[in-house]
């Protein structure tokens, strides 16, 4: 039994998550040391430190999620938990957090900060996973079926709005629809779907502008990518920077090391723009290896929500895979001029604990579906049986076919 399981580990998607990691490692203290120093009057591994615990921590979460049986998060305790949890954490945030880069959204614990939004991302993916794993019966109900969940969503967005963090609430946005569009719902029920959504973008958009949500800072970044050269010296400053790291790279780059934007040209050369620190420093080539593992691990992802047969499998390797290119997405879209600048990073390359922390839990969550799913196709395992939180098996009754339409 435990050597079929462990024939049915996928090793190229550990074995890619594992050299992003550990290329991100290097390229954090590589962006970081001379900012630690000059910025902070930290030592120069200090980032790369911190970054090595948060991995650390992560590696021994990663591999409790890849042995436990993802379907004991279908529990409804453990739904509650996350539901509950996730909106008295994100309410406790206006109380006893702390501002970072112009949003309330860091909680100090122990000489630590935490951003409970990120793994408030997690939570979202995994609840509406569940709950439509339980409608698939009824998804086509839109008052049962798609409604409730998706009130959750918005109140969940809304509460990360007011912070005001735009780029998270965006994130799990889009998260929630990637998942809903592959939830087996019909076509009619996604079209009214995408009325709400409009609608409520419509009455939402003045009462954003007329309350102030948006503070300087981050106006002021909508000003920068518009016309990056003619604000170079306010609002166009790390956007200007940024593309002169990425041309100076060429091919090769100039070396691990031997960038020059890191002096102080980019305040955030290990977060957000540390893919333009690669770009300048081991140019085109270190670019593209980066690029190719993530676009492995999104892909595989989507493999593995293909082939698994389980609803909520499906829509837990969904959401994850979908995280990860958006927050991809929209990290290389504002280093490169194409987006807003918005503070996300880029997936297990910037620094960040919360954001690493989040990632290697999630990711041994699509290894454990991915685990099962292979599992019963190898050695033909009858989709009728499923392992359960206490690790015996019992009987469901669900529908065999995938939830991807």
């Amino acid at each position: 039994m435990v050597k079929k399981i462990l024939k049915s580990y996928d090793y190229s998607l550990i074995i890619a998550i594992v050299l992003l990691c550990c290329f991100g490692l290097v390229m954090v203290y590589s962006s970081s040391m001379i900012t630690a120093v000059s910025r902070f009057g930290y030592e120069p591994d200090h980032f790369f430190q911190r970054q090595k615990l948060a991995l650390l921590a992560g590696g021994l979460a990663f591999f409790v999620m890849i042995i436990f049986p993802y379907r004991a998060f279908l529990h409804d305790k453990i739904i509650k938990l996350i539901t509950f949890g996730s909106i008295i954490v994100l309410i406790s945030l206006f109380f006893i957090g702390h501002a970072a880069g112009g949003a309330q959204s860091w909680i100090s614990i122990g000489g630590f900060s935490i951003q409970p939004g990120e793994f408030v991302k997690l939570s979202v993916i995994i609840y509406l996973a569940a709950v439509y794993d339980k409608k698939q019966s009824y998804i086509d109900e839109f008052g049962r079926g798609v409604l409730p969940p998706l009130i959750f969503t918005v109140l969940i967005c809304l509460f990360v709005v007011i912070q005001p963090d735009f780029g998270t609430a965006f994130i799990i946005a889009m998260i929630s629809i990637c998942m809903i569009l592959c939830s087996g719902m019909a076509f009619k029920s996604i079209a009214k779907l995408i009325a709400l959504l409009i609608l409520a973008g419509v009455l939402m958009a003045p009462i954003v502008i007329m309350k102030g949500l948006f503070s300087d800072e981050q106006l002021s970044r909508f000003v920068g990518v518009t016309d990056p050269f003619g604000n170079i010296d306010g609002a166009g400053y790390q956007l200007v920077n940024s593309f002169y790291a990425i041309g100076s790279g060429g091919l090769k780059g100039l070396g691990l090391g031997q960038g020059v934007q890191k002096y102080g040209y980019l305040p955030e050369s290990h977060t957000d723009f540390i893919m333009a620190v690669i770009a300048e420093e081991l140019g085109i080539l270190g670019v593209l290896f980066v690029l190719i593992l993530l676009t492995f691990v999104i892909l595989k992802g989507f493999s593995v929500a293909r082939k698994c047969q389980d609803p909520f499998g499906t829509l837990l390797a969904v959401g994850i895979s979908s995280m990860i290119a958006i927050q991809s997405m929209i990290n290389l879209g504002g280093l490169t001029g194409l987006l807003p600048i918005t503070g996300v990073p880029l997936p297990f390359i910037s620094y960040g604990g919360s954001s690493i922390l989040l990632l290697m839990i999630s990711m041994g969550l699509l290894v454990n579906v991915s685990m099962f799913t292979t599992y019963r196709e190898t050695y033909k395992k009858p989709l009728n049986q499923e392992v359960d939180q206490t690790g015996n098996v019992k009987q469901f009754k669900r529908n065999q076919t995938s939830s991807i339409r």
